[in-house]
């Protein structure tokens, strides 16, 4: 890094801590082992920042701007990011960071789909040098535990930043990679610092059955439900509180501010970037909790189409599945009879007939209800239907119970009522975890 590459970009403000919404304080605990601070009070920021609209949500990384960095004073800093990663102007927060002689930031570390985001699902970009500010980049991927830990040793760094849009599923895997990044930094006596985004598809409930322990995988390590209901700072408070208490990691969160739990992405102000190839708008989050279970089938997802898990589908369906999908008359949306051709992934170059998803009530709809009704009906209506061979619908779903009740001719509410009792005990604990109204 050379000096000519630097620029003070003139952020000032004043942030606090909060533990509970509402609350203001010093950050005091976050610096001893094992605890937690959460960077919260209301900040102000100054020539540089960019334009603030009038209302719009402010990210954890503005507030750790505004803060004049004060979290990573001192600190050999590592970066766990990807395309999302971008200030409220679209500048990437990398490229701020190592621009500012505030930040010592040695290095970056990319997830599934990689730092720069152009590799599909199941896989990643590698190891490489950034053209633009030459920092090393590290992979992550299908790294855990000592693994990861010994990639932040060889990295030389004190601090490890988290800054990714999630899109509020329990298979989606940036939260798992946090999650292990959290396990080796405590491994490696380092320090966890996650900067806070918005939940595109909201945070007032959580949905769907939770996972249990002897289906964990990558795309599931712990017992959440399949749609939590939480930001990803909400989500590494409760990772150190329930799932790491034996080795909790030094944690400090820092929040965002002009969030509510009822947004929705489109209310934020923020610009939305794909966080993964296959999931170009919010909209495609707002479906993807329930859509994406059909990864663990012979159907195809959308994969390969301009509306991915918005649209399902495969040789030889028609018109029946949409009639008798609307037949359920699930609350917040219809499908609409739909035939596309997918240029890659499942019946690439095939012509596909099947469902496309409507959602006209956001609030009323749960997209969790409308996968397991789409998995009833396309089993009911089409003799072709078929789970992949390896049962993966038992990782996406987080046991076999899904895939055993579907198999028995269950209805929706039966498969729902299945898993409400390990639904309620995680939200009496997700309770104690939330930072925002």
């Amino acid at each position: 890094m050379t000096l000519s590459r630097r620029g003070v970009l003139g952020l000032a403000g004043a942030v606090g801590s909060a533990g509970a919404v509402g609350a203001a304080g010093a950050l005091g605990a976050a610096a001893t082992a094992g605890a937690a601070g959460t960077v919260g009070a209301a900040g102000t920021a100054g020539a540089g920042a960019g334009p603030r609209p009038a209302g719009r949500v402010r990210t954890g990384f503005e507030r750790l701007a505004a803060d004049g960095y004060a979290v990573l004073a001192g600190q050999k800093v590592g970066v766990v990011t990807n395309p999302t990663g971008i200030t409220a102007d679209a500048r990437h927060l990398v490229d701020v960071l190592h621009a500012d002689e505030r930040v010592d930031l040695v290095a970056v570390f990319g997830p599934e789909h990689g730092f720069r985001g152009t590799a599909q699902a199941g896989d990643s970009e590698g190891a490489s040098r950034d053209p633009a500010t030459g920092l090393p980049v590290y992979d992550t991927y299908d790294k855990s535990g000592q693994r990861i830990a010994d990639v932040f040793t060889a990295a030389g760094i004190d601090t490890v930043v988290f800054d990714i849009q999630d899109v509020g599923a329990r298979f989606y895997t940036y939260i798992w990679t946090l999650y292990d990044c959290m396990r080796a930094a405590a491994l490696a006596g380092k320090a966890v610092v996650v900067l806070d985004r918005p939940n595109p598809v909201g945070g007032r409930r959580a949905a769907g059955p939770v996972l249990q322990r002897p289906y964990a995988s990558f795309v599931g390590r712990e017992p959440i439900a399949l749609a939590h209901g939480m930001t990803a700072a909400e989500l590494a408070r409760l990772f150190n509180g329930e799932f790491l208490g034996d080795a909790p990691v030094r944690l400090t969160t820092v929040a965002m501010s002009g969030w509510r739990r009822g947004s929705f992405f489109g209310e934020t102000g923020l610009p939305w970037v794909p966080p993964s190839p296959n999931m170009p708008t919010p909209d495609t989050a707002l479906a993807y909790a329930g859509t994406c279970l059909f990864e663990g089938t012979n159907l195809s997802e959308g994969r390969g189409t301009t509306t991915p898990f918005e649209v399902l589908g495969a040789e030889g369906l028609d018109r029946r599945w949409a009639e008798a999908a609307n037949g359920l008359d699930l609350p917040g949306v219809w499908f609409r009879e739909a035939y596309f051709t997918p240029t890659f992934s499942k019946h690439v170059g095939k012509a596909c007939g099947g469902v496309r998803l409507i959602v006209h009530d956001r609030e009323a709809f749960d997209p969790v209800r409308a996968g397991i009704g789409l998995l009833i009906t396309a089993r009911r209506v089409w003799s072709g239907f078929g789970w992949r061979a390896d049962h993966f619908i038992d990782r996406l779903t987080g046991s076999d119970r899904v895939r055993v009740l579907v198999d028995a001719g269950a209805g929706v509410e039966e498969v729902a009522g299945d898993w409400a009792a390990g639904l309620a005990r995680f939200e009496a604990v997700r309770a104690q975890y939330l930072l925002y109204a």
